[in-house]
């Protein structure tokens, strides 16, 4: 099975399943994703949703180039990016708390995912970086535009895209895209995390949810996202990327 759902004390776990891909994204994983979304939204009694990766090494290593990579036109890249781009938006409008737990490096739709959540807990030694531009595209699931409504300074937000470079667990807490760096075991990290949060009633979580959520929708965030989706499709036609996507694949055979 490529992802794993969980619940247990009303925490929903989804867990991606693919060390052997570095837990990279494929059409399973999105559609796992999804599954567990939807049933977040028929189950009250949910408090929080964690997102994490099989193992030590990877939370996830972002889309799997490998499955992908047979997407040449902008149409065809469009189709697959839209589709993650719109749970990813579900992911983001969920009524609970959200939390990345990233247990090993997140790299390019990795870190597009760590950003549609609320929080982002890093384990020391883990390494994030949206390096999409090393591949010659722009962040295509909507990463982009939530890493710049988070708690980031703008300036600093841009800089992570326009190097698509690594950053370690603590320049990335003194970003302020991560909340929260551990070691040990990620599930007592995500406990520590969430104790002072489990004292509340979870309608009150859900007001404050509605509020951002609300602004959100004032400020036409899912206009925004699919925007950055259509200037990543155009890019990943372009001969820069698929040049780019060929290098990668030959490195890593």
């Amino acid at each position: 099975m490529d992802f794993i759902i969980a619940e247990q004390e009303g925490i929903v776990t989804f867990t991606i399943n693919r060390p052997e891909r570095r837990n990279a994204i494929n059409y399973a994983v999105m559609e796992g994703l999804k599954e567990a979304i939807e049933y977040i939204h028929n189950h009250e009694t949910v408090r929080a949703f964690v997102i994490t990766g099989t193992g030590d090494q990877a939370f996830c290593s972002g889309g799997d180039l490998a499955e992908f990579h047979h997407l040449i036109t902008e149409e065809e890249a469009y189709s697959m990016l839209s589709k993650m781009a719109e749970i990813l938006y579900d992911l983001a409008t969920l009524p609970i708390p959200t939390i990345a737990l990233i247990n090993g490096v997140a790299v390019g739709g990795g870190c597009e995912i760590a950003a549609a959540c609320d929080f982002r807990l890093v384990k020391k030694g883990a390494r994030c970086g949206f390096i999409q531009g090393t591949l010659g595209i722009t962040t295509g699931w909507g990463g982009g535009t939530y890493l710049l409504e988070r708690g980031l300074q703008q300036e600093k937000a841009l800089k992570m895209l326009l190097e698509a470079r690594l950053y370690n667990a603590e320049q990335l807490f003194a970003l302020g895209f991560a909340q929260y760096i551990f070691e040990g075991e990620k599930n007592e990290a995500i406990k520590d995390f969430i104790a002072d949060m489990e004292k509340i009633h979870p309608s009150v979580h859900k007001a404050y949810k509605e509020i951002l959520i609300r602004k959100w929708n004032s400020q036409h965030l899912k206009e925004r996202v699919m925007e950055e989706v259509r200037t990543c499709a155009k890019l990943w036609e372009s001969e820069a990327h698929h040049q780019a996507v060929k290098q990668f694949l030959s490195k890593t055979k």
